[in-house]
């Protein structure tokens, strides 16, 4: 027998795809599935700042920002250092009492500053008494009259120092009278007056020094207001462009705050430890000096150049307040300068262009 199979009738149709088997889908190979997926990354463009980081008018900025800590931070100190020696002055002045013998042919001065001192002892509200020695008197004359001084070729007075108490003290008209009437030559001096002229002297000071300090300030503001109005008419187009396609006001100062900030924080902290440093190199030149003359009576006149922990405390709090001052000047700067754009774009008049759309 024949196996052929009969050819298809003519005009039949071949059957259609679907009932045709359907080919099984074939596998990937292994490799591309265990193969990981390729992450698609988007680099995100860094913002360059409104501002270059450093520019001759910066630095300028910083340096004049320095000088002005500088001198604040001086002035500060130097109050503060004034007012230490005033108290200081004040309440040995208020401790003690002074009987003074002029010298005479006719008296023995030994024994009248010993009767002076027992005598004024007698008196409540006295503590102690101390004769000042001729050594003594003769290291208070050096810086006048040189050393080697004799004080018996000079008619120089001599000395009696009474302690008193403060809070309770004697009759001091009722011991003046007394030492006068048994010793002509005593006088006694109780400092009232110079107690009276050194709070009024210490007052005086600390008043000017306030007032030098309200000018540095003031001058330290002019100069920032000046030097960001620089920055902006330098960069008025970009900062113009940045605020008409939506960039906000406080963006823009933001930037200038931070600007301004770095520079002000460099310049008060150069200046700050510059003052701190000055003071400290005084105190230790007059610890290395003490022995002199000449710093003896400087001690005596003006005091220790030792401000303490809280006079450098004051120095770091007007270093952060100047650096904050600047800050904040630059920014209120900046929005007024952006409110002065928004008004000319505003009114035709001024913009001389047409109005918005």
């Amino acid at each position: 027998m024949n196996d052929r199979k009969p050819p298809p009738p003519q005009g039949s149709q071949p059957p259609p795809a679907s009932a045709q088997p359907a080919k099984p889908p074939q596998a990937k190979p292994t490799q591309d599935r265990l193969r990981p997926q390729k992450r698609v990354e988007m680099q995100v463009r860094p913002t360059g700042a409104i501002l270059p980081p450093s520019n001759i008018q910066g630095n300028a900025l910083m340096v004049v920002i320095a000088i002005m800590a500088f001198l604040a931070c001086l002035t500060l100190g130097a109050v503060s250092m004034i007012r230490a020696t005033a108290s200081s002055w004040q309440s040995q002045i208020s401790r003690e009492i002074t009987i003074q013998i002029k010298p005479d042919d006719n008296v023995n001065m030994d024994e009248a500053l010993t009767k002076a001192k027992d005598l004024a002892l007698t008196f409540v509200g006295t503590k102690t008494g101390q004769v000042v020695d001729e050594a003594a008197t003769a290291r208070l004359l050096e810086p006048w009259l040189g050393s080697g001084l004799d004080i018996h070729e000079l008619p120089v007075p001599r000395l009696v120092i009474i302690t008193i108490d403060e809070n309770n003290p004697p009759d001091f008209a009722a011991m003046r009278d007394l030492l006068t009437s048994q010793i002509p030559q005593a006088s006694l001096d109780d400092h009232r007056t110079w107690v009276d002229r050194l709070v009024s002297m210490a007052r005086t000071t600390v008043m000017i020094g306030f007032g030098l300090l309200i000018l540095v300030f003031t001058a330290m503001v002019l100069t920032v207001i000046f030097a960001t109005r620089g920055a902006l008419s330098g960069n008025r187009h970009i900062i113009e462009v940045l605020h008409f396609v939506g960039a906000e006001s406080i963006f823009v100062a933001r930037e200038f705050q931070k600007h301004f900030l770095k520079i002000s924080l460099k310049g008060s902290t150069a200046g700050g430890l510059a003052a701190a440093g000055l003071f400290a190199l005084a105190s230790i030149w007059q610890s290395n000096t003490l022995a002199t003359p000449q710093t003896d009576q400087a001690t005596a006149m003006f005091g220790r150049f030792e401000i303490g922990f809280t006079g450098y405390l004051g120095i770091f709090a007007t270093m952060i307040i100047i650096a904050l001052l600047t800050t904040v000047t630059a920014r209120l700067t900046v929005m007024r300068a952006i409110y002065e754009i928004d008004q000319i774009r505003s009114d035709p008049s001024r913009s001389g262009g047409l109005p918005p759309e």
